[in-house]
Formats: C-alpha cells, sequence, structure tokens
C-alpha cells in the first residue's frame, strides 16, 4: 500500500514516528519532491507535526439536524479511492497524512473531556480518513482504547470500509469502543469503492468483531440511485440479517448521496467510469447537491422498512436530513440537532451503562 514514507519537519521525535520507521524505513525517502496539487498520491505516507485542534465538533450545518458528533482529528486523507469521497474536494495538501504528535497531544483532549464531565462525547477518527486502514502502520488502536477508558463521559467510534481489525481484536478494551462499516450496496462497492473490501468482507469483519465482545455499527452512507437499487439494496440487508447480532448493532446511519459542487469535476476527471453523478440533483440548503426530496424520501423508507424486518431496534438516525424528511421517511423525528444529541446519547447509555452524563433528558419520546 505504501511505496513512499515522508517523514516531515518537526515529527521526527515521536513515537509512532519511530513505530512507523520500523515498519517502512525502506521506503523512507529525504526529497519526495513537488507534489501537484491536484494529485492525491495515495502512495505516500507523511508524518506531521500537526499544530491545530485534534478535537472538534462535527461543523454540520443548522439547515438541517445534525447527530452532535466530535471528530477526533488522526491524519487526512484515505489510501481507498471511492469515487464519491469528499476529501477528493475538501484537502488540498496530498498525500496521506498521520499526525505524529497525536498521543502527545491527546492530554488537552483528556482535559476537554474532563472539564466537560456533565455530558456524553461520541468521539471518531473515520471523518478525514478510515479509521483502520493506515492502523497496521500508526498504531491508533494501540492507545486509543486505553485513553477512552480513563474517561468514562465518552465512547471512540472506529469507522472503516476495511476489514483491517487485527490491532482491535489484540487490545483489551471493550467498553466504549464502536466499530463500524460504512456499507453499500455490492453493486456500488463493486463499481465506486475502489480498493475497499466488498460488503461480504466487511460484514465478516463486523461479526468477527461481534464474537470478540465489541458493539458494532453501521453506516448506509451515502445511498445511491442506480439501477435496480431495491434489490441491490435489499440483498446487503438479507446479507446483514444472516451475519449480524442485531442485538449488537448500537445505531446504522443512513444518508443520501451529496457533494459539493466542487467535486463534481474532479469525479468526471479521475473515475470517467462513474455513474453516481446520473440523475438530477438540486442544491441543498448546506449548498450541496442532492437528490430531489421525493426521491430521498423514497429511498430511505424502503431501507428503513427491511431493516425493520430484521429488527426494530437497531438506533436508525438520518445523517444532514430535516425535520421534514425525518417525519416522511422514518415516521418520528428528534426535533432537532440537540434531540438526535440526546437520543444517540441514550443508545450509547444503553450500550455501555458505564457512561456516566451528569445530565438527564426526559424531553424525547424514543419510538
Amino acid at each position: 500500500m505504501i511505496e513512499k514514507l515522508v517523514v516531515e519537519k518537526g515529527a521526527e521525535p515521536y513515537a509512532m514516528t519511530e513505530r512507523v520507521l520500523s515498519e517502512c524505513r525502506d521506503r523512507l525517502v529525504s526529497d519526495p519532491g513537488e507534489a501537484r496539487a491536484d494529485d492525491l498520491d495515495k502512495g505516500t505516507l507523511r508524518l506531521v507535526s500537526f499544530p491545530g485542534e485534534f478535537l472538534k465538533p462535527c461543523p454540520g450545518t443548522k439547515s438541517y439536524i445534525c447527530c452532535g458528533y466530535y471528530i477526533l482529528n488522526v491524519g487526512t486523507n484515505c489510501p481507498l479511492d471511492c469515487s464519491y469521497c469528499i476529501l477528493q474536494a475538501y484537502f488540498n495538501q496530498p498525500s496521506l497524512r498521520v499526525f505524529a504528535n497525536l498521543e502527545q497531544e491527546l492530554e488537552k483532549v483528556g482535559s476537554f473531556l474532563d472539564h466537560n464531565a456533565g455530558r456524553i462525547f461520541r468521539l471518531g477518527t473515520g471523518e478525514f480518513t478510515d479509521s483502520l486502514a493506515l492502523d497496521c502502520y500508526a498504531g491508533w488502536t494501540g492507545f486509543l482504547p486505553d485513553f477512552i477508558r480513563e474517561r468514562r463521559n465518552a465512547l471512540l467510534e472506529f469507522k472503516t470500509k476495511t476489514e483491517r481489525i487485527e490491532g482491535l481484536l489484540s487490545t483489551k478494551v471493550r467498553d466504549r469502543i464502536v466499530v463500524s462499516w460504512s456499507i453499500n450496496s455490492s453493486f456500488i462497492a463493486s463499481r465506486e469503492e475502489h480498493g475497499a473490501p466488498g460488503v461480504r468482507k466487511r460484514l465478516e469483519a463486523a461479526r468477527a468483531c461481534q464474537r470478540e465482545g465489541f458493539v458494532v455499527g453501521f453506516h448506509l452512507d451515502p445511498i445511491i440511485h442506480h439501477p435496480q437499487w431495491e434489490k441491490h439494496y435489499l440483498k446487503t440487508i438479507e446479507m446483514m440479517a444472516r451475519m449480524i447480532d442485531p442485538t449488537r448493532v448500537i445505531w446504522i446511519s443512513l444518508g443520501c448521496f451529496r457533494f459539493m459542487p466542487q467535486l463534481k469535476p474532479l469525479i468526471r476527471k479521475r473515475h470517467p467510469g462513474s455513474r453516481i453523478l446520473d440523475g438530477e440533483f438540486v442544491p441543498g440548503l448546506d449548498g450541496k447537491m442532492r437528490y430531489f426530496k421525493p426521491m430521498r424520501v423514497e429511498l430511505y423508507r424502503f431501507v428503513k422498512k427491511k431493516l425493520d424486518e430484521w429488527c426494530a431496534d437497531l438506533g436508525l438516525y438520518l445523517c444532514m436530513e430535516s425535520d421534514e424528511v425525518w417525519h416522511r421517511a422514518l415516521g418520528w423525528s428528534p426535533g432537532d440537532s440537540e434531540g438526535l444529541r440526546h437520543y444517540l446519547d441514550g443508545r450509547a447509555v444503553k450500550f455501555f451503562p458505564e457512561l456516566e452524563p451528569a445530565e438527564t433528558w426526559d424531553g424525547l419520546a424514543i419510538p
């Protein structure tokens, strides 16, 4: 996977750098040369001393209901090459970038969590990179679970499309760790999610994690309208029903394909065979291009119905949708972002009773 390793100035003294060098010293280059801004360069791993904030709330938008997630920033860019990936347009720095100073900066993250002990924090590492695809180099699963174990008001979600679970299975920590997979129809996975294992292999990895005591989640996002989409998504859900224990599924998010306008030419250029831009899209309230509302509702209703037939208690929620779409698609709504946050916090407490929030929430009737 990694063809070249670059250790940028300032990243030399960290333990993570030593770990990566022990795996990739033969690929270390001192002068990587100039990289073009439009070259994602997924074969080069850069170790960086990141000067910014390591913990930030998911930006969301006031126009749609957001889940109140917090992003633990471990690196940027992803070795997978999904045609729809927003990271193609989001970052202007090429290469896979791993933040070598993460372990040292966790003290600041922990201080923030400790000073806000009155609420639950759902943290995730899979927003700007895949949570596990580079774990064999960076070793995130070797220290992040222990960090979370010390904070009783936080859980950590590893979100991935891979089957790289070796590091997770070797750790002894299970409390307040969620392992989640982004899944799709096999039709979309095989044509648009380049470099990722197929849906069955992802579910096999999820089943292995469940058997080892982990709580798992799933993200059916982006749901993409494609020929015979009902048949293809039904096959994925039927596969889940055969392979996964629903009583150990904390949540499943649903989100339809949406994209920033500047992503369209990049998809056309980098993935000329992709069909995900076929059809009509309209600008959403957040400026992203979306399917028409009736189409989104239709997609959500179908997936919800089939998931409910498998199990009625899967913690379904919509990602970045309006109160109206919630009601029309799922038959209920948390009302606003605060309501959705409390709903998912409630799911977290159900699966991890050791979570100790100081606040209570009585204002939401959970279906």
